[in-house]
């Protein structure tokens, strides 16, 4: 069986920036553990699947170790790859997903998802992710999939070197770790070895935890944030009732087919 594939860089306005995302268009769900290897053998933070609908589309988001419940910039990807491959030509696009209804709509040269606020609350932070992080924070909450740890700066967010063995064993998909920016309004890393990725670029997907936190305590829904990885990435963000629309550019890497 051949499958063509697309790797799409995510919040990136050029190649070898923002988060790479591997897009496999499909007509048919193929069984999940055929998708899983996919993943695994693409070895990228994320491999979405998607299917047409009579709604739209539906979308599926593999790690290489792990299917997941909500991932933003392969979500984008995956919209860069219906709007100009596959002659998509309405300005919207909506996926039925493990996280309900998603929307993306071109914005201006972007793409902006439109994504469900995460459900958080304050906890005291666990000692061994404080050991795994090398710091500690001055506040932590848990959302539904994350934990989220903020800092006093922007430098202590750049300075981080995580243990990632022991944040392997968090309960957690990933570890937030924000501050106040210096030059935009708030920056953040993302750690998820426990599903297969030690720091991942640039994710959307935590931003749905990131910009209610930050619109409350900065008095603004509307915000630009930096994901401060080695990669890099730009997002602006939008707080609309219980929705988080996220925008950032996208650019095609990678096209070819897979034999499987």
């Amino acid at each position: 069986m051949q499958l063509p594939i697309f790797q799409i860089d995510a919040f990136a306005s050029e190649v070898f920036k923002g988060n790479p995302a591997a897009v496999v268009p499909l007509d048919k769900w193929l069984p999940d553990d055929l998708m899983q290897n996919i993943a695994m053998e693409n070895n990228l933070a994320e491999t979405a699947f998607f299917v047409p609908t009579q709604a739209g589309f539906e979308i599926r988001w593999f790690t290489p170790l792990a299917e997941v419940d909500l991932c933003g910039h392969a979500t984008l990807a995956t919209a860069h790859v219906i709007f100009n491959e596959a002659g998509y030509t309405s300005d919207e696009i909506s996926f039925g997903s493990r996280s309900g209804l998603l929307t993306v709509k071109k914005d201006r040269g972007k793409l902006q998802l439109n994504f469900p606020v995460d459900s958080f609350s304050a906890i005291e932070p666990d000692e061994q992710i404080i050991t795994a992080i090398g710091k500690e924070p001055i506040q932590a909450f848990k959302g539904k999939t994350d934990y989220m740890l903020v800092f006093e700066n922007e430098a202590i967010i750049k300075q981080l070197k995580p243990n990632f063995y022991l944040l392997k064993d968090t309960e957690a998909r990933g570890i937030i770790a924000t501050a106040k920016g210096n030059e935009v309004d708030f920056v953040s890393r993302f750690f998820a070895p426990a599903v297969g990725i030690d720091e991942d670029p640039v994710t959307g997907s935590a931003h749905t935890t990131l910009t209610p936190f930050w619109a409350e305590k900065l008095g603004k829904t509307k915000l630009t944030a930096q994901q401060l990885s080695k990669r890099g990435g730009q997002l602006d963000v939008e707080l609309e009732n219980d929705r988080v629309l996220i925008g950032g550019k996208t650019i095609t890497y990678l096209q070819g087919e897979i034999f499987v």
